[in-house]
């Protein structure tokens, strides 16, 4: 399967998120690894030990930004400051790509730092969509979208998720960042079937796929990120790169974080569907 504009880092392989625990251990064992997802905002400042590890890190391997606060969802304009940091940082990783969340937590200045679902609106996609535009204009590099985990729903909504989801980066022209977890999460949360969300978004603009555990309660499950993947969403990753082809997939492991080896070993069990994916004669 071909790569388009979108899907065209198909020899990044396998990555894992750059987080403080294992440090030492990067340095220390340089482990190869395919490539490193960093948290935009714990790098967009002006210097001290975060830009200097960063330094470290791009000496021997590649790393794509990932961001948790720019809410192109959010009704109020960016925040000018924040894109000007986030450009910078860009500059410096030379990130080809670089993701945010399709979602809001803003108002009138003031931070949820929450990622808060969106009511899956025509008015609500194309103020989102302008934003998008806006950023990737401003920041000269492309952007991925992440659908999110969600736990409550607003009636006002007139499509589904994965409609929603279409119709944004369909009015953007952008990529988007398929975190086959998160519709695990939300398909359980709120009685939908997982495989119909990926059956019908446009597989074409998936430049990314996170992975990730989640902690499962009585009524609801919970986007921990503490967890191995489960079997279910192993099933929903392969009908991801069915659907796809190879594509640059990312493990999050963000609590309860274990060693390198056991988040890198877990990561690196998608080169297996993978592999199936290529071999397969159909």
């Amino acid at each position: 399967m071909p790569a388009n504009r979108f899907n065209a880092f198909t020899d990044y392989g396998v990555g894992i998120g750059l987080r403080i625990p294992h440090y030492r251990h990067i340095f220390k064992e340089k482990p190869v690894v395919d490539w490193f997802e960093i948290i935009s905002e714990n790098y967009m400042v002006d210097g001290g030990r975060p830009l200097e590890i960063l330094d470290q890190i791009l000496e021997r391997y590649r790393v794509v930004q990932h961001g948790v606060s720019t809410y192109f969802g959010s009704t109020e304009p960016l925040n000018r400051e924040h894109l000007k940091k986030l450009k910078r940082l860009v500059k410096r990783t030379n990130t080809p790509w670089l993701s945010d969340h399709l979602c809001w937590g803003s108002v009138d200045g003031r931070y949820t730092h929450d990622l808060l679902p969106m009511p899956y609106t025509f008015a609500a996609a194309a103020v989102t969509a302008r934003k998008i535009r806006e950023a990737m204009d401003f920041l000269e590099v492309p952007i991925a979208v992440e659908n999110v985990s969600s736990y409550a729903e607003f009636n006002v909504s007139e499509m589904t998720e994965w409609e929603f989801l279409a119709e944004v980066v369909e009015r953007a022209d952008c990529g988007i960042l398929l975190d086959v977890n998160n519709i695990y999460v939300s398909s359980f949360n709120h009685g939908f079937n997982p495989f119909d969300y990926l059956n019908n978004i446009p597989a074409e603009r998936v430049a990314q796929i996170h992975i990730a555990g989640h902690s499962q309660y009585r009524k609801y499950i919970l986007d921990t990120h503490d967890h191995p993947v489960i079997d279910p969403v192993w099933k929903l990753y392969a009908r991801a790169i069915e659907l796809i082809g190879p594509t640059a997939t990312l493990l999050e492991w963000d609590a309860s974080i274990p060693s390198f080896d056991e988040v890198h070993n877990e990561a690196l069990k998608a080169n297996q569907f993978i592999a199936n994916l290529e071999t397969d004669p159909a």
